[in-house]
């Protein structure tokens, strides 16, 4: 299950694990898009603490294009083409 809030600022998905019976559940995941970057937050139970990762829009790209490829090194050149 997911939902999706538009705030004034940004776009907050939050991912919930709803599981399979089996695994463990884990803690929700937030995705707030801004203008210029990606935002992804999980709360970590270990720590108690929020886990913060900013993706600029150039690496979110990348990860977008990357969960699509073989294993390898790949650039991105001008035209965005993958070489």
């Amino acid at each position: 299950m997911f939902t999706i809030e538009h705030d004034f600022d940004a776009t907050v998905v939050t991912l919930v694990d709803e599981g399979s019976g089996t695994a463990p559940l884990m803690e929700d995941v937030t995705v707030q898009a801004f203008e210029d970057c990606v935002v992804v937050e999980q709360l970590d139970a270990r720590t108690d603490k929020v886990q913060r990762v900013t993706f600029s829009l150039p690496q979110l790209r990348e990860l977008a294009m990357a969960l699509d490829l073989p294993e390898g090194a790949y650039t991105l050149s001008g035209k965005g083409n993958i070489g």
